[in-house]
């Protein structure tokens, strides 16, 4: 018995013992509840391959997916302040960013970067909603600012993927301030004739969707993002009436004239390819292979025609 006890019971539980997993080998797809490999959900960049629902893509991820390899040149964003209002609710707003940094290792909601796409340089700047809601700070504000005035200097197009839901709240008037600093941006990008492109993909909302979101030479949007100021909720107890089927997703907004074009996730680089060529007065992206011309025999009719 002791023999039992002693030697082969330990044997079976190192055996049975519960083996540790990373939890994040698997990811739950929202829309059908598909619980997805890590490594498949790489490869559809966040896209459900049963569903086709649209996950959210980090900062970083989007921003290798767009800039060629082996070009991307991180641009920081200057120090601004942390928490000018000393903002506490249930928990200190502090606290909360140390937490977003953590989760995200961004410093905060925007992450910016400059570097080839398919060939032509850009400079690119991402919101990340796993930040804080993506919600707009005085560090976002200052990382766009940063971003276009690096644009300017080097006479490269400004590309801005929006993930929001407005203003950051904690930081009160701080926040809003920069919605017209975004906007004055945007304006003296345009008078350097700075190519300006936006992407919106779900949610842009609140402050940042009325301020540098919706002012792109070109926007367009990945399929059912939902963009607007207030949410669908909000302005349908307003009004009091049944909005229509579909309303503030993209779709929605192309049907009626607020966008360029609603383009699949794994499809932007290439759109941006093509726009960015179209911007800069280049000749167009040639896919795949194309007959070669016929040959020219006109020096040879000429000199027979001579004789």
């Amino acid at each position: 018995m002791s023999w039992l006890s002693n030697f082969v019971k330990p044997k079976i539980s190192a055996l049975i013992r519960k083996v540790d997993v990373k939890s994040n080998l698997w990811v739950k797809c929202p829309g059908c509840g598909t619980m997805i490999y890590h490594k498949d959900i790489l490869e559809t960049m966040n896209v459900c391959p049963t569903c086709d629902f649209y996950m959210k893509m980090n900062a970083n991820d989007r921003i290798n997916s767009i800039i060629d390899k082996g070009t991307i040149k991180n641009i920081n964003i200057p120090d601004t302040i942390k928490d000018p209002l000393k903002f506490k609710d249930k928990k200190k707003y502090i606290d909360k960013l140390k937490e977003s940094k953590i989760k995200t290792k961004l410093d905060d909601a925007i992450m910016v970067a400059s570097g080839d796409i398919g060939g032509n340089k850009a400079v690119v700047a991402v919101l990340d909603f796993n930040f804080m809601g993506g919600s707009m700070g005085t560090a976002v504000g200052e990382g766009f600012i940063t971003a276009s005035e690096e644009a300017i200097k080097n006479n490269f197009p400004f590309i801005v993927f929006s993930s929001s839901g407005g203003a950051r709240m904690q930081e009160g008037i701080f926040s809003l301030m920069q919605l017209p600093k975004t906007v004055l941006a945007v304006n003296k990008m345009k008078e350097e004739k700075i190519p300006y492109i936006v992407i919106l993909t779900d949610p842009t909302t609140g402050g940042v969707s009325a301020s540098f979101a919706m002012l792109g030479d070109i926007t367009f949007a990945e399929p059912g993002a939902l963009i607007g100021f207030a949410g669908p909720r909000v302005i349908q107890s307003t009004v009091r009436e049944t909005l229509p089927e579909g309303f503030q997703r993209a779709e929605y907004l192309l049907d009626h004239g607020m966008l360029d074009l609603v383009t699949p996730r794994n499809k932007i680089r290439h759109e941006l390819i093509k726009i960015i060529r179209m911007l800069l007065g280049l000749s167009p992206v040639v896919v795949g292979d194309l007959p070669k011309p016929p040959p020219d025999n006109s020096s040879k009719e000429a000199k027979e025609n001579s004789k």
